[in-house]
Parts: structure tokens; C-alpha cells; sequence
């Protein structure tokens, strides 16, 4: 996939291309993480625990993150071509996609970074493995833990209710196209375009709902014992739900990209 990816360059990127290019890099930082929290399962060290709360979950909130973020602008692109598919919105221009794609990486990045600075400068002692990892910092990393958590999940369900829509929208052409006349091509491209949406919808709700639906409770209830055992297995579950858009992400690769069904067409000939 990568292989295909790195050949593309060579021709002029469209803005799906673009967004699709870096839906893998976000993708590529999760693997990155795997290993540190792989690890932190299987071992008790404290130490080690620290380092995975403060280093692979923020990696693991980046890639969510980014995820969450280009899927939306991809299904907004898709949206675009269907109220516009005789001209090219703004929004749909190669260099909008990089000042868009740019923007979204720095802002991620920067927040990231300032969440793990502070980690490492107000992490309290601890003599025993916390269940949870806000129990090694201070009131005001918690602070900021909640309104980034806040944050997130207002930008999440913006997202949300934005591929509902996008989704809705072009179903509902759908059906007015093929009321008018069914067999035409314009029918057919709207069909086609409707099933790539609920595609979209579907592997985001699959992966990203169930995550944020515990996440925010936890963040603001994560203190109260009776609880806590039950945030930390629901949001460990949940976790494993969203690491699952890296798996399902080649689906949206390979319904979005004739490229890249030509080239992993071409992979499997060889390898048979």
C-alpha cells in the first residue's frame, strides 16, 4: 500500500488523493504506537506504564484524531462532486487539500505535544501501577485532560453529524435521479457515490462512536472507584474498536482510488 502510495507522487494529486495520502500517514503513526502499548500489556512496570500514558496514548490521540479529521474531509470532497459534478468547488483544489491537510497536522501536533510536555512536568510520585492514567498527574494535567477531552468530542460529533448529512443528502438525490430516470448514468454515479458514503459512515461509526460514547464520562467520573474498573475495561474495549480503522481504512482506499485497485489487482496476479 505504501509502495503504491510513494509511486503516485509522480503524478499530480487531486484533493482526495491528497486527504486518502494522509489518512495512511495517520495511520502509519498508530503502528508506530502499537508496540509501546503491546508491551505495556504485557508487562507491570510502572515505569513502563508511564511511558505508554504519556508517549503512546498521545500517539494514539493524534491518529484518532487525524483519522477523524481526513475521513470527514474526504467524505465532504465526495459530497462536493455529487451538488457539483460539472465543476470544481474550491475546496476540491490540490492546494486547498495541502493548507487544509497542513493546518490539521499542526494543530494535532500541537496539542499533542503540549499535552505530553505537561505530563512529564506534573507527574506525581507513585509507589503502585495507577488503573487509570490520569492517576500519575496533577489537578492541572487533569484540567487540561478534560477540556481536551471536551474539545475533541464536540469536534467528533461536528464530524459525525456531518457525514449523517452528507450521507442523507446524497440519498436523497439518489432517489429523485432514479424516480426521473432510473437507468441513466447520472443515476448510476449518484448510486455509486451514496454507497461510498455509507461506507464512510459506517467504518467511522464502527470504529469511533463507541470509543467517545465512554470516554468523555470517563474523564469526568474516572475518580469515583465505583466506576473506575468499569471505564478502564469499556474504554480499553473501545480503544481496540477505533485501533480497527487501520484495517478498515484499504476498504475506503480501495473504493475511493482506481489506482489502487488497479495496483493491489496487480499484486495479487503476480503473487498468484
Amino acid at each position: 500500500m505504501m509502495f503504491y502510495f510513494c509511486r503516485a507522487q509522480q503524478k499530480p494529486s487531486s484533493s482526495m488523493m491528497i486527504y486518502l495520502k494522509n489518512l495512511v500517514a495517520a495511520d502509519f503513526l498508530l503502528c508506530l504506537s502499537l508496540p509501546i502499548r503491546i508491551t505495556n500489556y504485557a508487562t507491570s512496570s510502572a515505569t513502563f506504564h508511564q511511558v505508554n500514558c504519556n508517549f503512546g496514548a498521545s500517539v494514539l490521540f493524534l491518529n484518532m484524531y487525524a483519522s477523524i479529521m481526513f475521513m470527514g474531509y474526504i467524505a465532504a470532497n465526495r459530497y462536493l462532486k455529487v451538488v457539483q459534478p460539472l465543476g470544481t468547488h474550491i475546496l476540491q483544489s490540490a492546494r486547498v487539500a495541502h493548507i487544509i491537510s497542513t493546518v490539521t497536522w499542526v494543530f494535532l501536533l500541537a496539542v499533542t505535544c503540549s499535552f505530553v510536555i505537561l505530563s512529564f512536568h506534573t507527574q506525581e510520585p507513585f509507589t503502585s501501577v495507577p488503573v487509570s492514567c490520569q492517576g500519575f498527574h496533577s489537578g492541572q494535567h487533569i484540567l487540561l485532560f478534560k477540556i481536551i477531552h471536551v474539545f475533541s468530542t464536540v469536534m467528533f460529533l461536528f464530524v459525525l453529524v456531518s457525514l449523517v448529512f452528507f450521507y442523507y443528502s446524497t440519498s436523497r438525490r439518489v432517489l429523485l435521479a432514479q424516480q426521473r430516470q432510473p437507468a441513466s448514468s447520472n443515476s448510476m454515479k449518484l448510486a455509486k457515490s451514496c454507497r461510498t458514503m455509507l461506507v464512510l459512515v459506517s467504518v467511522f461509526c464502527f470504529c469511533f462512536v463507541p470509543y467517545h460514547l465512554i470516554c468523555l464520562p470517563k474523564a469526568f467520573l474516572w475518580r469515583h472507584c465505583s466506576w473506575n474498573k468499569v471505564f478502564y475495561y469499556g474504554l480499553e474495549l473501545t480503544i481496540v474498536m477505533s485501533v480497527l480503522n487501520v484495517c478498515l481504512d484499504p476498504v475506503i482506499y480501495f473504493i475511493l482510488c482506481k489506482g489502487f485497485r488497479t495496483q493491489l489487482r496487480l499484486g495479487v496476479v503476480r503473487g498468484n
